[in-house]
């Protein structure tokens, strides 16, 4: 499982990776039972069988959630992990590009 979701997100990865601008180095992951993706080595997003999550600020978390996004927590009885947001299925490559673009850019920020 964890094979697909790392196949799955580096497919993802290489398809915004030009929307993201140059100069960032973006690589994936194992993570746990799924895969992260790392930007110049910060995590900024993890696929499971949870769903797609996104490291975002809390603005940015505020309208996602508006948005359909939800709160992730990796397993049904565990704690929400409060920077990550679910995105909503519904979103197309466009919107998805610019959230991963906020995420990339927030954890570059994070000391």
């Amino acid at each position: 499982m964890a094979g697909t979701h790392v196949a799955d997100l580096q497919s993802l990865i290489s398809r915004m990776a030009p929307k993201m601008g140059d100069g960032v180095r973006l690589e994936c992951k194992r993570f746990f039972s799924g895969a992260a993706a790392y930007a110049d080595g910060r995590i900024f997003m993890t696929l499971t069988p949870a769903g797609l999550a996104l490291k975002l600020p809390e603005h940015g978390r505020a309208t996602l959630m508006a948005a359909g996004g939800r709160p992730l927590r990796y397993f049904p009885n565990a704690p929400v992990k409060k920077e990550y947001v679910l995105c909503p299925s519904e979103l197309g490559d466009e919107a998805l590009a610019h959230w991963i673009a906020l995420s990339v850019t927030f954890v570059q920020r994070k000391p």
